[in-house]
């Protein structure tokens, strides 16, 4: 018994369920299925009208930018609601303008203190001398200690403070 599927050759991986692809026309020279050129063509042409228009657009809006700053910087109130104001400043914290300028300041200013003498506080007579200068007194003279409390053990003997105490109690030294 043969089974009449329609003109031209089937397809051996023929979908039943979809049977506009299964049967190729006779004399064709291209898939039957393949977009229209006509189609391709106006979208291209439509794409392209919008690149325009949208180029267009983005040159008046950066025109318009630049007019309002021009008209900014010739002095015209900015805000004429509030023109009888004076310009507050927002709350603090505010963002630095140039950060790398400020630290070399601050860092130029912090060695001009550690480098010079000055007053500290002059109610109290307290100066400020140069931290090279205050090395070499110390070297000179010694660190200040405190006096030994004779209440305090002076040496531990090989002892040391406990692990599992939290320093509170002494243990032999493990070596």
């Amino acid at each position: 018994m043969a089974h009449e599927h329609g003109p031209g050759p089937v397809d051996p991986g023929f979908d039943p369920a979809d049977p506009e692809y299964g049967v190729t026309p006779p004399g064709s020279t291209y898939e039957h299925t393949d977009a229209h050129t006509w189609l391709i063509a106006k979208f291209m042409f439509w794409l392209l009208v919008t690149a325009v228009i949208t180029h267009f657009g983005l040159g008046f809006m950066y025109q318009m930018m630049i007019e309002q700053g021009q008209r900014l910087e010739e002095g015209e109130i900015r805000f004429p609601l509030a023109a009888g104001e004076e310009r507050r400043l927002p709350p603090v914290p505010r963002l630095q303008q140039s950060p790398s300028n400020e630290i070399f300041d601050y860092r130029r200013n912090e060695l001009q203190l550690l480098d010079n003498y000055g007053w500290q506080n002059r109610e109290m007579g307290t100066v400020r001398i140069p931290i090279s200068e205050a090395m070499r007194l110390v070297v000179e003279r010694g660190l200040p200690s405190r006096p030994q409390d004779p209440a305090q053990p002076t040496e531990t003997g090989g002892l040391m403070p406990a692990d599992s105490s939290s320093g509170r109690t002494m243990q032999q030294r493990r070596q």
